[in-house]
């Protein structure tokens, strides 16, 4: 999807040598991906201590059981 945005050319220009990026364009789209990603993790981090476990479970019987 074409689109004009102002964006730094010093800043997409280091992104794009850090990166190891050939072209600016994929340089954008690897930022994009990372950023994405890093707060899809900050959602699943505010998971932690909300799920409650089975103090019965025993990965270790399951899978003495499967092998038996």
């Amino acid at each position: 999807m074409p689109t004009n945005l102002a964006i730094e050319d010093r800043l997409v220009e280091e992104a794009r040598r850090v990166g190891g990026h050939r072209s600016k364009r994929d340089a954008v789209n690897s930022a994009l991906r990372e950023y994405v990603r890093r707060h899809r993790q900050q959602d699943i981090l505010r998971l932690a201590g909300t799920i409650d476990y089975d103090a019965d479970y025993d990965p270790k019987a399951l899978r003495r059981r499967r092998c038996a």
